[in-house]
């Protein structure tokens, strides 16, 4: 006891601080994965649960998974997308010699200063008019909500993608050109390597912009498209049930899941390239 009061009097402010900030973050997460097991029967939620019970995962209804696999495949398409098209726009911002390449950059930033309803509204509006005249009808499909959650996450992925483009010395290239390599050999054997972890980077938060996208994906969504955030959002408006947190529950851990695995196994920071390479 003496030696664990000596190491609680031992920390700084800034470390209390920090561990407080750690506990902010983690609660949601510790009470929605608490309460999800909880049987529940009344419109609240009890954390600590009263009656430990795994029946609301069991009563996980199928449209919930459905919308999952929706959103999943989204996200997946919408980050693929955005890291492609985020480095090809970080290329030419970064190493590129085009004029006002602040003016470029602060048009890239401008889908995350406009309202996130006021997007959805606007898209809405713009595929009404595409096919009123050209036939073309985006909300029977996911391309819509595509082409909407696109919009935004770009931002995401040319920050990421231009910030670890920056930070590589244009040197490296120009000795790799020096000794032979041609500018596409050049690119994917000495570029490339050190932007994987802006490119893992921008296509995670595209992916995550995408997945948990509700004021946007509300006004573009039918019962064919329906992403997993809608479906919670729309259900938890006229009746809450138990299951909702156990889906949530789920989709926490997959996502916690998600990031450690690919930081284990890649070996990519999310973030910046490893201090070890």
């Amino acid at each position: 006891m003496k030696r664990l009061a000596h190491k609680l009097l031992g920390i700084t402010l800034s470390q209390a601080v920090a561990i407080l900030a750690i506990l902010f973050l983690l609660s949601p997460f510790i009470l929605v994965i608490g309460a999800s097991f909880d049987r529940g029967g009344e419109y609240q939620v009890h954390f600590p649960p009263k009656d430990l019970s795994l029946q609301p995962y069991a009563q996980i209804p199928m449209k919930y998974f459905r919308a999952l696999g929706v959103s999943a495949l989204i996200g997946g398409i919408v980050a693929l997308s955005a890291t492609t098209l985020g480095l090809m726009a970080a290329l030419g911002i970064v190493r590129g010699r085009l004029p006002g390449k602040e003016w470029l950059q602060a048009f890239f930033r401008l889908p995350i200063q406009i309202p996130a309803v006021v997007t959805g509204a606007v898209f809405l509006q713009f595929y009404y008019q595409a096919a009123a005249l050209l036939n073309v009808n985006l909300l029977t499909g996911i391309y819509g909500l595509v082409l909407a959650h696109l919009f935004v996450s770009l931002t995401y992925s040319v920050g990421a993608i231009s910030v670890a483009l920056s930070r590589i010395d244009p040197a490296v290239e120009e000795a790799a050109q020096g000794l032979g390599a041609s500018n596409w050999n050049t690119f994917w054997q000495v570029t490339f390597p050190m932007l994987r972890p802006g490119l893992m980077a921008g296509a995670f938060y595209a992916f995550i912009v995408s997945f948990g996208d509700v004021p946007i994906a509300i006004f573009l969504v039918n019962t064919e498209t329906m992403t997993l955030p809608v479906q919670i959002f729309q259900d938890m408006q006229f009746d809450f049930q138990p299951s909702m947190l156990a889906m949530s529950a789920i989709v926490s851990v997959l996502s916690l899941a998600l990031i450690f695995g690919v930081q284990k196994f890649v070996g990519l920071d999310l973030v910046l390239p490893s201090e070890k390479k």
